[in-house]
């Protein structure tokens, strides 16, 4: 058995290589469906109806389709319109497009729930609509759905896995050729499944550190009554 496990760990930097390339798509895939849920969850609260009408068309569809039948409309049905895509840039499209709905209605939620006297206030210190919703709105539903942003990236990691059936050489399917090879599958397999849980738990952290930087606690007002109390 420790044979076994020694010569599935040969390819050791091939696994390496693949988790690497997993890490790197995700967070491409992450980056393009950053912008898209938030024009998304902005149109969704435009007043305009023709904008509002292809959001919630986008987000419905899908929501309501499996990723897979999403990559593989990129990577075969997207060249008979013209559009020819490599398996990794198909790959990245589908995942980013898949999570931007999602993202849609997160940050939709996030900036539903920012009281509207904070857009109020800043009417009236005569701050514009693009600098109110950029440095009032946006920090503010940011940091009210910031772990939901998180979890969405924790999914693309390991959505990214699906990337095998359109043939990029990602963690899994790489494992399902070194499989192929050696017929370890327990020991491949395993690897692959360590590896996940490094790049989740490692994303997750550096995302809690990030978020802690960027959305300190606010500092709580002390009672007026203790702070009178105190000074006599």
């Amino acid at each position: 058995m420790f044979v076994d496990w020694s010569y599935a760990l040969r390819d050791w930097s091939t696994y390496l290589d693949a988790a690497w390339l997993s890490l790197k798509l995700s967070l491409e895939a992450f980056a393009l469906a950053f912008a898209l849920g938030l024009l998304g969850a902005l149109a969704r609260r435009s007043r305009r109806l023709a904008l509002r009408a292809p959001a919630a068309v986008y987000v419905e569809v899908i929501r309501n389709t499996p990723v897979l039948l999403q990559m593989f409309v990129a990577y075969f049905v997207l060249p008979s319109a013209g559009l020819h895509l490599t398996p990794v840039q198909a790959g990245v499209l589908a995942l980013g497009v898949n999570v931007g709905a999602y993202l849609t209605e997160i940050f939709r939620a996030g900036i539903d729930a920012v009281p509207d006297g904070q857009r109020e206030a800043a009417k009236v210190l005569a701050i514009g609509p693009l600098r109110t919703f950029a440095h009032v709105v946006l920090p503010q539903a940011l940091r009210n759905v910031y772990p939901a942003v998180v979890n969405q990236l924790v999914q693309i990691i390991l959505g990214s896995s699906l990337l095998s059936a359109i043939s990029v050489p990602e963690l899994t399917g790489t494992a399902m050729v070194v499989n192929s090879r050696t017929l370890l599958t327990v020991q491949v397999f395993g690897i692959a499944a360590v590896l996940y849980l490094v790049l989740t738990n490692a994303v997750a952290l550096a995302a809690n550190l990030v978020g802690r930087l960027l959305f300190r606690p606010v500092p709580q007002r002390r009672p007026v009554r203790r702070l009178l109390l105190k000074g006599a």
